[in-house]
């Protein structure tokens, strides 16, 4: 009872009268003359004083050493955006040198990054880069959502975008469409000013750099580039977008005029909506001329043999399948879909709009659609149910099922766990 009485009171206080007992233990005798004692009690208050300052410096000193510290964990969790733990562990290894613990910091980073690499990555964003006659799309993936909205993610893909655009296709001499691989890009250098990843760098060591950051899987996957002459207008329309130039599906197709282009703002509108349309509409092909044989029959196979299941005529299954086949064309061939926006209006009625109101023929060139992740084999689960029998705790037989969950990543390895219910 006796501690916590004296814990209500100043620690200096109580370390103070700790001291005067430990005196009174060693001999210190209390039963002194009137004058002695108050000579004593003199002494005891200047005493009491000085070691009450000296206690205020000693706990002050600590408390402005901790407050630093603090300061130097939180000045370089900025710098580097690394886990608390990790910032506070290697200031502690590098006697709290803020720039040795950067450094090291980095090392451990780009380590742990390559060794992540391997790592199915299906996340991510596409940024897009345009400016008069030209328009860039890169794909940079992660492996979770939560990654690709950080500002550092965002800021690193539109900058890769803008050094995309800079790329010149040598072997396609005319205007068009041409993709490239991120071994095209890795070694071109890049200048990135933000104020975690700043200062000239290759792409390859930013994206790695970014990738210790984040402690994911970062990697650049794709880049394509459209660009149009003279006489044509590329658009673009990113769907689900964070901030301007980025998002995760893109549309992208460029307009060609035959003579001198004079309305560009025009242009411009309907190219921006049929981008639109190109991302929820999905077309394949830009006329029906485009489509390949080999998926022309394909699918005239499959509609022929729905149709046969019907157990009508030949002659009436041939019309079913030319009517279907038609119908085909509508879903994956532009120029035949009819405008989201509008189901009245087909994509043929809107070029001839166009046309009439810039006062020469207008035609789509070429187009694309880019969408994060496709393609990519995404983790993927499936459960096996087996019959199972344990005991109750009143030792009665009882049937469970044990699910086991297959995980298949890219490698098609499961890793099999197991839940009773």
């Amino acid at each position: 009872m006796a501690f916590f009485k004296n814990a209500k009171q100043p620690l200096g206080i109580i370390l103070y009268k700790t001291r005067l007992s430990t005196y009174s233990r060693h001999g210190y005798s209390t039963w002194v003359t009137k004058e002695a004692s108050h000579a004593r009690s003199k002494d005891a208050e200047a005493s009491k004083t000085a070691y009450l300052y000296w206690i205020s410096r000693r706990f002050n000193s600590k408390a402005a050493s901790s407050a630093e510290q603090m300061g130097l964990i939180k000045q370089l969790r900025e710098r580097t955006s690394a886990p608390i733990k990790d910032v506070k562990a290697t200031l502690v290894g590098c006697n709290w040198d803020i720039e040795a613990a950067q450094n090291e910091l980095r090392k451990r980073g780009k380590v742990l990054a390559m060794k992540k690499s391997s790592r199915t990555a299906t996340e991510g964003l596409l940024a897009l880069a345009q400016n008069e006659g030209k328009a860039a799309v890169i794909e940079l993936n992660c492996e979770t959502d939560f990654v690709a909205r950080n500002e550092i993610f965002e800021y690193l893909a539109l900058a890769l975008a803008k050094q995309a655009l800079l790329v010149e296709n040598s072997s396609q001499q005319v205007p068009g469409v041409f993709s490239f691989g991120p071994e095209s890009l890795e070694d071109l250098n890049i200048n990135l000013d933000h104020p975690k990843i700043s200062g000239e760098t290759t792409i390859q060591n930013a994206v790695t750099e970014v990738a210790a950051m984040m402690g994911e899987n970062i990697k650049l996957r794709r880049s394509f580039v459209m660009s149009a002459s003279s006489h044509r207008v590329v658009s673009a329309y990113l769907h689900r977008c964070p901030q301007p130039g980025l998002g995760r599906i893109a549309g992208i197709l460029s307009l060609e005029v035959e003579d001198e282009i004079s309305q560009v703002d025009a242009l411009q509108k309907v190219g921006s909506e049929l981008a639109m349309h190109i991302v929820a509409a999905k077309p394949l092909f830009l006329t029906k001329e485009f489509v390949t044989s080999d998926v022309l029959i394909n699918e005239r196979e499959i509609l022929k043999s729905q149709a046969e299941s019907t157990g009508k005529s030949q002659m009436a299954i041939e019309k079913m399948v030319e009517g279907r086949l038609r119908k085909y064309f509508e879903e994956v061939v532009f120029m035949e879909q009819k405008y989201f926006l509008n189901d009245s209006l087909s994509i043929k009625t809107i070029l001839d709009n166009l046309t009439k109101e810039v006062g020469s023929p207008v035609k789509i060139g070429n187009f694309f659609r880019m969408e994060v992740g496709e393609g990519i084999q995404r983790l993927s689960r499936s459960y096996l149910m087996t019959p199972a029998i344990t005991l109750t705790n009143s030792g009665h037989l009882v049937y469970a099922f044990v699910i086991f969950m297959l995980e298949l990543s890219s490698t098609d390895e499961p890793v099999a766990q197991a839940v009773l219910l």
